[in-house]
């Protein structure tokens, strides 16, 4: 059984998941693993919609220290967050789940404009939505986008899928001794800095009450696992909720 709290989710994941074992790009394995984990948290009967980075392909932060005015390389990164959409979009379609990809900067012959009306009506009718191209406007992350689109769709909770397998006091990858947390307070994240997400995507989700769980999305079956309950996250709320 999934979380009884949660009846509709918003699925981040980075760019980078996508690229499985490689340096660069995207792996069809990884793709329709990952897939394969979306359809079974929709068969349990969840709403979900999707928010992928770019970061396996331009990261707009990335081009600006190489140079690239960074209005520039913003729109390049978001362009790619497209290509990892629709990379999504045919792995999902595959195993038969219906999806539909909505771009925040139009692009009429490859998918929708992002309406949020509509994103609602095909989440009611069971299909997934995917949301590219970020916000549409230079400056701001695909983690904001996340949590804006979350709010934007009354999701119960944001879940970040990333290479670890929560939230920690330092980085894990340098620092063998760093805890680990099971719960945080969203003031918490931002006073200390925690790298959660951004600072505006952590405020964002904080005002409109919406949780986020972290966990680490490369260790197969985690998503599933993490929805019953059973997986190992951490989970960003309001003090009140768990003090």
């Amino acid at each position: 059984m999934t979380d009884p709290r949660f009846k509709r989710i918003l699925l981040k994941l980075s760019g980078e998941v996508l690229m499985g074992q490689g340096q660069f790009g995207i792996d069809p394995d990884t793709c329709e693993r990952v897939a394969l984990e979306v359809k079974d948290a929709k068969e349990s009967g969840l709403e979900i919609c999707m928010v992928v980075g770019g970061g396996n392909i331009f990261r707009g932060l990335a081009g600006a220290a190489q140079g690239f005015d960074r209005a520039s390389a913003d729109y390049m990164g978001m362009l790619a967050t497209v290509m990892n959409a629709l990379a999504m979009q045919n792995a999902l379609e595959k195993i038969g789940v219906d999806t539909r990809v909505q771009s925040a900067i139009p692009m009429a012959s490859v998918c929708e404009p992002y309406v949020r009306r509509r994103a609602e009506r095909h989440m009611e009718k069971g299909r997934v939505v995917i949301f590219a191209a970020g916000t549409g406007l230079p400056f701001f992350t695909t983690d904001t986008t996340a949590a804006l689109r979350a709010a934007e769709m009354n999701c119960d909770a944001l879940f970040k899928g990333t290479s670890v397998d929560g939230v920690y006091d330092a980085d894990p990858k340098k620092v063998p001794t760093a805890k680990r947390y099971d719960t945080l307070g969203y003031n918490r994240v931002l006073a200390d800095n925690l790298k959660v997400m951004d600072a505006s995507a952590v405020a964002l989700c904080r005002d409109n009450n919406i949780p986020i769980v972290v966990f680490n999305i490369r260790d197969e079956g985690n998503l599933t696992r993490v929805l019953r309950g059973e997986g190992i996250s951490t989970i960003v709320q309001n003090e009140t909720q768990y003090a």
